[in-house]
């Protein structure tokens, strides 16, 4: 797995930092910590990188989903367009905070289009929570246009495309906010963590008084401020910043070496007539975290996932994947809550339990996923290789 597979002796120095000072909180205890700020380091480092004036960590990528929502005023009553392949996090996000999700299409960019989003706008649509899904890119510049025509929020979710990029602008950073996150199965891992990151003054201020309780974050008293708005926990703690730290100052090598094996499967993979690749809007810019393909159908494509997992190719069939796509959100088509929600009393667009969405049911059918590492050796690559004439031949 990415980032896991390369954890150090940075990792291990970054924590340490923290431990020898004693002070895990991410606020305040100036004296205690003499200069050690790793949530502020990785909010600095994080925000240069992406060329955005404002970040802000927190806890987990469901964290920031939730944080977006409600520092861009999204609420309830309101409806938030979200694709149906995604993981369930930002679905639950929009359920949390009492505005309603609304299901567009995706197609073979395994992301909502234009098109698909524009279908459901209704006078209710407040937002769009954009899944750049598995490594690579939505058509994002479509998209922006048609958020910009229906004066709709757009916010980006490129929790599982970290470093990916649209013509050199990074992704994250066409919306008015990004989220991110980095627990222990993404491409950086803290175990646990999330990030946003935003250009508007006013979105940034909301969302780190809000995570916080709604703290302004002002000198070194804690308790002693102001509290401008009601706010909640999604505070990230020091010890998850340091390692998000180190290992987000090895993002270059690892998007090097994703990149490098993906081109070695991928060029292989185009031998085999029935393989179609997912397109990609500017392929420079992919992660290349998954290589991503189809099948001419949905039975060869459960078929070929499963040969080449049962040959040791780490491979997804996401057709079948509880928390991934729609198809089987069973607890979401029954709306089954631990408390009362306002899609529970509102009316909604889309009755779940009917919605019929035939144009993402069959392209995630027919889709396979590899997952790619960065630690794979020339004579490894070869091997999954031949597993490809063995499955496919």
């Amino acid at each position: 797995m990415p980032g896991t597979e390369i954890f150090g002796k940075e990792e291990k120095e970054q924590v340490m930092e923290v431990l020898d000072k004693g002070v895990l909180f991410r606020y305040n205890h100036d004296k205690e910590r003499n200069g050690i700020w790793k949530a502020k380091d990785f909010e600095k480092e994080f925000a240069e990188y992406h060329g955005a004036k404002h970040c802000h960590m927190v806890a987990s990528g469901t964290a920031a989903d939730c944080l977006s929502l409600a520092a861009v005023g999204v609420g309830a009553g309101d409806e938030v367009i979200v694709p149906p392949f995604t993981f369930i996090a930002p679905i639950e996000a929009v359920v949390n905070c009492g505005a309603v999700p609304v299901f567009a299409e995706v197609d073979e960019t395994l992301c909502m289009t234009a098109e698909s989003i524009e279908a459901v706008i209704t006078p209710k649509t407040k937002a769009v929570l954009l899944v750049h899904m598995v490594g690579a890119m939505a058509q994002i510049d479509e998209i922006v246009e048609v958020c910009k025509k229906h004066n709709i929020i757009l916010i980006e979710d490129a929790a599982q495309s970290l470093g990916g990029s649209y013509k050199g602008k990074m992704l994250g950073t066409f919306g008015k906010i990004g989220c991110f996150s980095f627990d222990f199965f993404k491409l950086v891992t803290a175990g646990e963590g999330g990030a946003i990151i935003t250009n508007d003054d006013d979105v940034y201020e909301t969302a780190h008084t809000y995570s916080d309780h709604g703290h302004s974050h002002q000198g070194d008293n804690r308790g002693a401020e102001e509290h401008a708005i009601l706010g909640t926990n999604y505070r990230i703690s020091e010890l998850h910043a340091a390692v998000g730290l180190a290992q987000f100052r090895k993002l270059d090598y690892m998007l090097e070496r994703l990149r490098a094996n993906k081109k070695v499967l991928k060029d292989y993979l185009k031998k085999f007539p029935q393989i179609t690749f997912r397109p990609l809007p500017d392929e420079d810019g992919d992660s290349a975290t998954v290589l991503n393909f189809f099948l001419p159908t949905q039975k060869e494509a459960e078929s070929v996932a499963a040969a080449l997992a049962a040959d040791g190719v780490a491979s997804a069939y996401w057709y079948n994947n509880n928390y991934h796509f729609i198809k089987n959100w069973d607890h979401l088509k029954e709306c089954r809550v631990a408390a009362p929600v306002g899609m529970q009393f509102l009316d909604k667009p889309q009755d779940y339990k009917t919605l019929e969405l035939p144009q993402s049911y069959d392209i995630i059918g027919r889709l396979v996923s590899i997952n790619m590492k960065i630690t794979t050796s020339p004579e490894e690559l070869q091997t999954i290789c031949k597993t490809f004439d063995k499955v496919l031949g």
